[in-house]
């Protein structure tokens, strides 16, 4: 009895497996994870492996998602990059990046309310997207870095902008004949019209006329062309650092020429588009009064 018991215990178990085994996937090709992530090696590199992805880890890719068929993002390697995190539901696209070699190729699909809400954080679903929609993602895995690779990676890289701008601003001075003394800040300050008198202090207001400047002459902003002075107060971080110190240096009445290094301008960013990063700034300034 207890032997008939068990061979009907296994008989049963074995359909059970060959009807899971037949029930079709909602995604031909894909498998399906224990978290209920689908997911499909498109290219998958096990002869030489790289590392693979971990949590920490900053992930360079070639990276798309689909809304169904429909196309909503796309970036490749030189632009995108994340890190690879916990997940924030199960089955999510960071279970996916923490199955992928370097190398790699995988296509992972998730139900497009989880994706929204929960990975993106909306606080609605846009009108286009329904909550069983299916969101694709399509990866490519170029590169795998720990943190303390990326970080060294990214020195390196300000370290050789740095040396790049700090070469073109004395580049410049060379063939322009700028011979006067920096101040320890690197601030430059050429007077071409002197005015005696006294220079406004932190926390006074002052009216100033400009002409903005990149190296190679372009010219970014003029309050002269907009007939209109600028006002700020001194010292108060409300323009860059270059024009706190330069205009301090001044009295009123006074003009001169600011030569700012970038690392007192708009540094490693630059500013809205038209200033680049790193770059270093020319100011014709005039002081037109202060209180």
């Amino acid at each position: 009895m207890g032997k008939h018991f068990i061979s009907v215990a296994l008989t049963l178990a074995v359909i059970a497996l060959s009807v899971a085994s037949c029930e079709k996937s909602p995604y031909p090709g894909y498998k399906k994870s224990d978290n209920g992530l689908y997911y499909k090696f498109l290219t998958e590199n096990i002869e030489d492996a790289g590392r693979v992805a971990q949590e920490g880890n900053v992930v360079f890719m070639d990276f798309a998602y689909y809304l169904d068929d429909s196309l909503l993002f796309e970036r490749h390697h030189d632009g995108f990059n994340d890190r690879v995190r916990p997940s924030v539901f199960k089955g999510d696209l960071y279970e996916g990046l923490s199955m992928m070699h370097e190398g790699d190729s995988l296509s992972m699909i998730m139900r497009a309310d989880s994706v929204f809400y929960k990975l993106f954080g909306v606080q609605q679903l846009p009108a286009y997207v329904k909550p069983e929609s299916a969101v694709r993602f399509e990866v490519k895995m170029n590169e795998i870095l720990s943190q303390e690779e990326y970080e060294a990676r990214e020195n390196a890289k300000k370290e050789a902008l740095d040396q790049e701008a700090d070469g073109k601003f004395a580049q410049y001075l060379q063939e322009n004949g700028i011979t006067d003394q920096p101040t320890e800040s690197g601030l430059i300050y050429v007077c071409t019209k002197a005015k005696k008198g006294l220079k406004p202090q932190a926390g006074q207001r002052v009216k100033v006329h400009y002409t903005g400047k990149l190296l190679d002459g372009t010219v970014f902003d003029s309050s002269v062309e907009r007939g209109e002075p600028f006002e700020f107060a001194l010292g108060a971080g409300e323009v860059i650092k270059g024009w706190d110190e330069g205009i301090a240096l001044m009295s009123k009445g006074e003009k001169g020429i600011l030569y700012i290094p970038y690392d007192l301008a708009y540094g490693q960013m630059g500013a809205g588009g038209v200033i680049p990063p790193y770059a270093n700034l020319i100011f014709e300034v005039e002081l037109i009064d202060f209180e």
